[in-house]
């Protein structure tokens, strides 16, 4: 009998094969399952901390946050710091510049002090040389007397020489009174009231002693200033002394002049250069320095007592060359620097200042 032949691919080895890739299956089932536990318990402990690591990565950006708002504040705080910082150097600059303002108009009006000092010594010195003068004068030559409403008054050291005398008359409104609440008041009375004021009636009849005594060989002009120069008798040009009638006729002019606005002292010094030929002896009446320079300002502001001493000094500067100036000056509440200035163009233009007193002439 024949032998079958062998071959390896019999049922009993795919018998074994099968089961044997059971078993290995089976193997890899449960060491998977094992896997699955242990990886299971692995990464339970590892979920914990990556919580734990997202919860700290929360609170970080809680806190980012906040530092970002801190931040913001602080940069906000910071740059209104700087602003109250520029600011306050501001404030420190303004201050440095109106001390040294300060310290400026302190030394001013130290200097100021000093030199109306001297000039006070000055003026004494001068009223000694007066009274030396008179006492040695013979009588009728310097004095000259007056007899008025008032006691006989002498004026000493009135220099009404020359060929040519001009006589500014101050006919603004403080003219109508020693105090400016008494020429407010007066001011709003009606013409007759007004013309019978005291110190304006005690300047027409000053203008008249004048013309009293007036040389009678020379020629002389009057004019009359407040905001504006006019002469008293609208005529621009020298008159003869010795005509009787001219004279009647500024004293009825005087006696009828109305006074009123500002002080405008620069167009009364402009007018006295402006006459040709020019004048050698000029008699100023006024009451008071200047409020106003040569325009009529368009609104009405107080003029402060640094403003008007400006004015004055610029306006004493129009006045002729080598021309004495006398002044009789009328007596004007609240302005003391009046009298220095007066006093001091007198003596630098070589005339005479002289204070009226209430019962003159």
């Amino acid at each position: 009998m024949a032998r079958r032949p062998f071959t390896v691919f019999s049922l009993s080895f795919l018998d074994c094969i099968c089961c044997g890739f059971g078993a290995v299956i089976l193997l890899f089932v449960l060491m998977n399952a094992r896997a699955t536990e242990s990886r299971e318990e692995l990464t339970k402990d590892l979920r914990g901390e990556v919580s734990k690591v997202e919860i700290e990565i929360l609170k970080m950006e809680k806190e980012k946050v906040l530092a970002r708002n801190a931040l913001d504040e602080v940069v906000d705080e910071l740059a209104k710091t700087e602003g109250l910082s520029r600011e306050l150097v501001n404030t420190i600059e303004k201050s440095k510049e109106e001390l040294a303002k300060q310290e400026g108009d302190t030394l001013a009006q130290v200097e100021h002090v000093n030199q109306l000092k001297a000039d006070l010594l000055s003026l004494e010195e001068g009223i000694k040389r007066l009274k030396a003068g008179a006492e040695s004068e013979e009588p009728g030559e310097a004095p000259v007397s007056f007899a008025g409403d008032g006691q006989r008054q002498y004026l000493t050291g009135l220099k009404l020489k020359g060929q040519r005398t001009l006589i500014l008359v101050d006919r603004s409104g403080s003219m109508l009174a020693e105090t400016v609440v008494d020429a407010l008041r007066i001011r709003n009375l009606p013409e007759e009231e007004r013309l019978q004021a005291p110190k304006w009636r005690q300047l027409q009849k000053t203008v008249e002693w004048l013309m009293a005594k007036l040389p009678m060989e020379g020629q002389y002009h009057v004019a009359s200033y407040a905001q504006t120069t006019e002469p008293l008798l609208g005529r621009k040009e020298w008159w003869d002394a010795a005509d009787p009638s001219l004279r009647k006729e500024l004293v009825e002019r005087i006696q009828t002049l109305q006074a009123a606005g500002g002080t405008s002292l620069i167009n009364a010094t402009l007018y006295a250069a402006s006459m040709s030929p020019p004048p050698d002896n000029i008699v100023l009446l006024a009451d008071g320095l200047p409020t106003m320079g040569r325009a009529v300002p368009t609104l009405r502001r107080p003029v402060g007592g640094r403003r008007r001493w400006g004015l004055f000094q610029e306006a004493v500067g129009q006045f002729p060359e080598a021309v004495p100036i006398n002044t009789l000056l009328f007596y004007m509440e609240g302005d003391p620097m009046a009298a220095v200035g007066y006093w001091r163009l007198a003596l630098d233009s070589r005339g005479s200042f002289l204070t009226v007193a209430e019962d003159w002439p």
